[in-house]
């Protein structure tokens, strides 16, 4: 047996490397998936975050409904993340100098655009030759407005313990979707959704599916540039205050230069937390101010105590497979109202952020705990902020400070410079107050909170040619009170530098990270330091009709005692015509999950394709998708992890009882 999985382990690390051999002499003229340089901007951290896969879903659905850069605004092209305010007022002046873009090829002639941002833009942006109506006509919607529906599956073939005895449906996960689109300008829809184990029209499901998002969003209706009922994301400022919305990680915010405000959008993902319900609005009061009001009333998940009278811990994950999960479905209601104005003149703004939340029971999280010392209590909270900044053609900064019924203070300010086109200096200074809180808080942090933490970044970004990019960031961070896994203060430090080539013919990426984080021992009687090196290596290329990348990923983590890793990928990609496969290889080897590493593949629509892979094994993965019309398509995706080093997946009710999980994804979309 030993030796069978040896010649195994052989065959597997032969084909990934077999697949590096073909890389270097492959060229041809054909994109990259945009997903591919999404990767390359995010980190393992930002893998990890709970709101990663909800900003996967938006740049998704932006991609389907790609922003006319000659009628854009510049509330629209801010909401593209890897766009930074000074790119977004170029793309505006050259538009305005020179009556509007017939290609985006002439996106070239901006210099603030580097190539590999065109590359992206090309997934999210058009130039349209005829202007668009101020406000659209009725019988235009009617008359070129397009429905979609999409039905999508996963088929696990293998049995959890879960489903044996435990969980109180089926181990299908599957949602369907429709949507009605008018350009960007309209859309209108309804996503149905639950995951494998929670019941379908069962007992406790009877109409179906576990949980249902209804939106309609609109813009550019004359004065009212936003309006959104049902579900919906909100975005303002820095998000100290208030970000429910997508956000990107620190390699990210070296693309952006810091930016973030992307007012309001619908919540089109099959995510079941952190949305709001009800109706939002942004209105032009007066040239260069706007105001946006918005109102939240929906139900939540948590944990209650004290004869069901308050909530001890706010629940998030969606799951409803089991009869404690389920019991924890929809046990509180939160309103939520706010108003944000905004003033914008000649490269400044300023605004103003005001929240207000209301629970219907009392929030009595368990504060003997060190880490917890500050959470949040009581019933009802308040949130207010004043955000400013300037974009001149060299220099820029952005800031924003804000306060609450917690009486404790929030700041962020970041200042970028651009003494030439080609580069780029960024720093960013944040004090989070151990005693701040905001419901939706969502920004730059080491810790995962807008909480606890006094930090300074900076970063550097150099396109030195057309084709190469570098880039680097430093980030420290210390943490005056108690956090989780750090009983007293504690500090993080955090380097990254990484080296990207990409034109026409081929594609390279170095990256190299160092971090260094205080955690407490296995007696709790001391911090030690966890220091970890990250690095990876890809290249990619194309040859007619193929394409291939390649990966190589390595860690080190020094935390009581050595944990190395690395891993070995290899994608190869066909397109013909209607017709597009992806198939990847990857061998992997980590002493522990303290090793692990994340790798990327491509999937169904709208499925977040990042895995966390540790112990010793192979993944492969086969996507197949055909365009049978322009109205049909269909996209099966066959994925296997097959691990070496044990008898048995995972544990508890997500346990299998064997050393490989396959699963299937199928997806049908139908245009008409």
């Amino acid at each position: 047996m030993h030796h069978h999985f040896c010649i195994l382990r052989l065959r597997y690390i032969l084909a990934v490397l077999s697949g590096w051999m073909l890389v270097v002499p492959a060229m041809s003229q054909e994109q990259r998936p945009w997903e591919e340089w999404f990767a390359e901007l995010s980190t393992a951290d930002d893998m990890e975050r709970e709101d990663w896969e909800a900003t996967y879903e938006m740049l998704c659905e932006m991609e389907q409904t790609p922003i006319d850069l000659n009628s854009a605004t510049r509330e629209e092209l801010s909401r593209l993340p890897f766009l930074s305010e000074r790119q977004v007022e170029d793309i505006q002046a050259y538009v305005y100098s020179y009556g509007g873009m017939k290609t985006l090829g002439e996106l070239a002639m901006i210099p603030s655009i580097d190539y590999s941002t065109r590359q992206l833009l090309n997934y999210f942006v058009c130039c349209r030759e005829q202007p668009v109506a101020t406000v659209p006509r009725m019988d235009n919607i009617l008359k070129y407005g397009r429905h979609e529906v999409m039905a999508t599956a996963r088929v696990p073939f293998y049995e959890r313990r879960g489903d044996k005895e435990g969980y109180l449906g089926y181990p299908y996960r599957h949602s369907l979707r429709y949507q009605f689109r008018y350009g960007s300008r309209l859309k209108v829809g309804v996503t149905g959704s639950q995951d494998a184990g929670e019941p379908f029209f069962g007992s406790h499901n009877k109409m179906g599916y576990d949980d249902y998002s209804l939106y309609a969003e609109a813009h550019g209706l004359g004065r009212l540039t936003s309006l959104v009922v049902g579900r919906y994301r909100a975005s303002f400022g820095m998000g100290l205050v208030m970000s429910n919305s997508f956000s990107m990680g620190k390699l990210a915010s070296l693309s952006s230069l810091g930016k973030r405000s992307q007012g309001l959008q619908a919540h089109v993902s099959r995510q079941t937390a952190d949305y709001l319900q009800g109706a939002a609005a942004t209105v032009q009061v007066a040239k260069g101010l706007d105001m946006s009001v918005f109102v939240s009333y929906r139900m939540a998940d948590a944990t209650l105590g004290h004869g069901d009278s308050t909530i001890t811990t706010i629940v998030t994950t969606g799951y409803h497979r089991t009869e404690t999960e389920m019991a924890k479905k929809n046990n509180f209601s939160e309103t939520t109202a706010g108003t944000n104005l905004r003033f914008f003149s000649r490269g400044f703004h300023v605004g103003a952020t005001g929240v207000y939340t209301a629970y219907d029971k009392d929030l009595a999280p368990d504060i003997t705990k060190r880490y917890r010392m500050y959470d949040p209590t009581g019933r009802r909270f308040w949130n207010a902020s004043i955000d400013y900044g300037y974009t001149g053609h060299r220099i820029a900064f952005r800031g924003e400070a804000a306060t609450g019924d917690c009486q404790a203070l929030a700041t962020i300010n970041t200042m970028s410079y651009a003494p030439c086109p080609t580069l780029s200096l960024m720093a960013i200074h944040r004090f989070y107050g151990k005693r701040y809180h905001a419901v939706r808080a969502n920004s730059l942090s080491e810790g995962g909170d807008v909480r606890n933490e006094n930090g300074v970044y900076a970063g550097v970004r150099w396109q030195a040619t057309p084709y190469l990019r570098l880039s680097a960031y430093t980030d420290y961070a210390y943490f005056a009170a108690a956090r989780y896994q750090a009983q007293v203060s504690s500090d993080a430090w955090d380097h990254l530098v990484q080296a990207q080539y990409d034109n026409k013919l081929l594609s390279l990426t170095a990256r190299y990270r160092l971090k260094r984080r205080g955690y407490d021992n296995t007696e709790k009687t001391a911090l030690i330091t966890k220091t970890s090196h990250q690095a990876r290596l890809g290249v990619g290329a194309v040859m007619g009709k193929w394409r291939f990348s390649s990966v190589a990923d390595m860690t080190s983590v020094d935390f009581e005692g050595k944990h190395q890793g690395w891993m070995l990928s290899q994608n190869v990609a066909y397109t013909c015509r209607r017709l597009r496969v992806n198939a990847c290889v990857g061998y992997f080897h980590t002493d522990d999950y303290e090793s692990r590493l994340y790798g990327y593949e491509q999937g169904v629509l709208y499925a977040y394709s990042y895995h966390a892979f540790s112990g010793e094994g192979c993944r492969w993965a086969l996507m197949a998708r055909a365009d049978i019309d322009s109205h049909l398509m269909l996209i099966a995706h066959l994925s296997t992890t097959n691990y070496f080093d044990r008898s048995s997946i995972s544990s508890g009710l997500q346990q299998i009882d064997r050393s490989s999980q396959t699963d299937l994804e199928v997806q049908l979309r139908w245009r008409f």
